[in-house]
């Protein structure tokens, strides 16, 4: 088969039903019968386009439909949603997955949403179909959209760079009162290893704002690892493995032994470490030091290894034997 020929039979085509717009953050969105994507914003004139990855929201129509079947009178927009697009179930293709609409190019960047306070549509349905069906997307390239427009579902990027995550746990880091040094290096040296960093934070030492965090970046961005830096030693606040362990589907205990072996090489308080390395689906997500030389020392250890099994839990390379 030539590649053309197999580039043709991947492309699928969906229509635009819809296109919907706010002026303004907390208002009910609008249809409109056209719109201007901008790269790297989102749609012009919308209250949520902005430099962020949450630029476009996206919603099947078919779901819509569906949600209507029940009894829902509701309009277009009613969930929130910019583009309805009748042809695809967005929930069930991979975060990275690109549409191209005209001459403009979407990229998937977040499966589902949490809802923090239920909408009227919930309150009087019992559900809301927006934070598990809703997809969001970032604006690779821009361009004149149309209510009718063919969107069409592109090939995956040959080798695209694994996507990762940073969090550093501080509650004086998390109120501006410290500096965080650790979370920065973190990335300097992921990027350096080739990895695409897709979000850093700075959390406080609050076990129910990690597993959240953890949980939307291995579930909704599907990131492939996820470092967080703090939280790890013997003081009361210090939450990180207990958390990192309740969101975890298979524990992955190796990393986080090897990281005290190369310590105690170093120090003796090697051994007070309780970092743990954990599997949530196909997403590793792994605790380090809380302090920049600590970080170093173990990120350096544990890097040139780290690709293969990250890449192993994502399905991109199979086990290999060594011989």
């Amino acid at each position: 088969m030539t590649a053309v020929r197999k580039e043709e039979e991947t492309k699928e085509m969906g229509k635009i039903i819809g296109i919907c717009i706010s002026e303004k953050r907390g208002t009910a969105k609008h249809e409109v019968e056209t719109a201007k994507l901008v790269e790297d914003w989102g749609i012009e004139g919308d209250a949520h386009a902005g430099h962020w990855h949450r630029q476009v929201s996206l919603l099947s129509y078919e779901k819509i439909e569906a949600f209507r079947a029940k009894g829902a009178d509701i309009p277009l927009g009613a969930f929130g949603e910019n583009l309805i697009v009748e042809g695809y179930d967005f929930r069930n293709l991979p975060v990275g997955t690109r549409f191209s609409c005209g001459d403009a190019l979407l990229e998937m960047t977040q499966i589902g949403k949490e809802c923090h306070s239920h909408c009227e549509i919930f309150k009087r349905m019992g559900e809301c179909i927006m934070p598990r069906e809703g997809v969001f997307a970032r604006v690779l390239q821009g361009g004149e959209i149309h209510v009718g427009d063919e969107v069409t579902l592109l090939p995956p990027p040959e080798n695209p760079p694994l996507r990762a995550a940073v969090i550093t746990l501080s509650d004086k880091g998390s109120r501006g009162e410290r500096e965080d040094k650790s979370g920065p290096l973190i990335v300097e040296m992921l990027t350096a290893a080739g990895y695409q960093v897709e979000e850093t934070m700075i959390l406080p030492d609050e076990a129910k704002a990690l597993k959240a965090q953890l949980i939307r970046l291995a579930d909704g961005r599907q990131v492939n690892l996820i470092l967080t830096t703090g939280g790890t030693g013997f003081a009361p606040r210090d939450i990180t493995p207990e958390a990192t362990y309740a969101v975890a589907d298979r524990n992955a205990p190796g990393i986080a032994e090897a990281m005290r072996y190369h310590s105690l090489s170093i120090t003796p308080r090697g051994m007070l470490s309780r970092a743990a390395s954990v599997l949530r689906g196909k997403t590793l997500i792994v605790n380090l030091p809380g302090s920049p030389k600590a970080v170093k020392e173990n990120l350096e250890y544990i890097l040139p290894s780290l690709e293969h099994g990250v890449r192993i839990a994502a399905g991109l390379d199979g086990e290999c034997a060594r011989k």
